[in-house]
């Protein structure tokens, strides 16, 4: 096993290694570590709902009612009332006929796409799609292809070959976790069509926070009818846990029986359903969040601009600020740490290599007084690195 400590060398050599640190406090804009206090700007509780009291008197009470674990898989005796409440909600609330939950968007992606293609097929997804698309594609055993990023020229030539394969899927993130930019969905559709190609989009980090009604990037783009696999999660900005899978009657049967990770592991426990149905709920009757959400975002684009700094092409509430050297961006972060913003450096392989970068995110719970704040550390921080 001695590789195992060579490896853990070389990570470290090469400014890669990670380390665990544990939140003392809930989630939230204001968090403790290690006994300090932290301003953080990395969540993906986007809209501020991982600690609210809805959620956690729902949870309580379903508890009471339910236990905790739900002591089987969904399709033996794991199927309980809040996971059946939970779906109709998704459904109604994403405008689509079914949906059916995952117990992560990881599972959602890695059990959605191997069935449906696999050998004979023909797969494409955007170079920059989340790993867990991308993990789902290589286990479907189906020929993957990736086309560059938001390209549609390389997404065509991809697809030229298409008559030599069974079926063809596309997928793409619609936000890129990231970077923050969006893929061109109403394009990528058209292009799909032509080639008699089905297409999958993963919402993760829109659902909740784009469209008039929190339906994601599709709808925000008027392509959501258009889309055939729309998958979410409900860790964002639902407050949550899990993953879904919205679409047809049809669609959502054929993965209740033959997407393995519902099939093959144990469900949700039942009172996290229900405070993702809470959750779900407090988004629709609040458009005030979302509304409070991009008057930051917009906020923090403008401060970003200002300071001169990088943050690529970001169209949503991620904002990359690029550095280059992981190293450099482990010395930023830790800047920006001892100020009390909590900001984490990202480095490969999560993202290219020389594209390391801090990733900060916006949520509508900071206040024009939080976003003041990191606009001050972001100026000392950008003398003292020399950014």
């Amino acid at each position: 096993m001695n590789f195992i400590r060579d490896e853990l060398k070389r990570l470290e050599d090469e400014g890669l290694l990670r380390t665990l640190r544990a939140l003392e406090t809930g989630q939230g804009v204001r968090v403790r570590i290690g006994g300090r206090d932290y301003l953080s700007f990395c969540s993906n509780d986007y809209l501020g709902l991982a600690s609210h009291p809805k959620l956690f008197t729902t949870v309580r009470d379903t508890m009471r009612k339910f236990g905790w674990g739900a002591g089987a898989a969904r399709l033996v005796s794991g199927t309980m009332t809040p996971h059946a409440e939970l779906e109709r909600a998704l459904a109604e609330f994403e405008g689509t006929a079914a949906a059916v939950v995952f117990p992560t968007g990881y599972m959602a992606n890695v059990g959605t796409i191997p069935a449906l293609v696999g050998e004979g097929d023909l797969v494409i997804g955007d170079r920059l799609n989340h790993g867990s698309l991308i993990d789902g594609c290589r286990l479907s055993r189906s020929t993957f292809r990736f086309y560059e990023h938001c390209d549609m020229d390389s997404l065509r030539k991809r697809l030229a070959r298409r008559p030599d394969y069974r079926r063809a899927l596309v997928v793409t993130d619609s936000v890129f976790s990231m970077d923050g930019d969006l893929a061109p969905l109403p394009e990528i559709v058209q292009i799909a069509r032509e080639h008699d190609a089905v297409v999958m989009v993963d919402e993760a980090h829109a659902t909740g926070v784009f469209g008039e009604r929190g339906r994601g990037v599709a709808e925000r783009l008027g392509v959501k009818d258009e889309i055939d696999v729309r998958m979410g999660t409900l860790s964002k900005a639902v407050g949550s846990i899990g993953g879904f899978v919205c679409g047809t009657g049809a669609l959502v049967s054929f993965l209740q029986n033959c997407a393995r990770t519902f099939m093959l592991t144990t469900s949700l426990p039942p009172a996290a359903c229900a405070a993702s149905t809470a959750g779900l709920k407090r988004i629709s009757e609040s458009p005030h969040l979302r509304e409070r959400l991009w008057q930051n975002v917009e906020h923090v684009r403008k401060v970003l601009d200002d300071l001169g700094l990088d943050t690529g092409n970001s169209a949503s509430q991620i904002f990359p600020i690029i550095i280059g050297d992981a190293a450099r961006a482990t010395a930023v972060s830790s800047a920006l740490d001892e100020r009390g913003i909590l900001i984490p450096a990202i480095r490969p392989p999560t993202v290219p290599k020389g594209t390391s970068r801090l990733r900060l995110t916006v949520s509508a719970a900071h206040s024009a007084e939080d976003i003041e704040r990191l606009v001050e550390a972001l100026a000392e921080v950008k003398v003292a690195c020399g950014l």
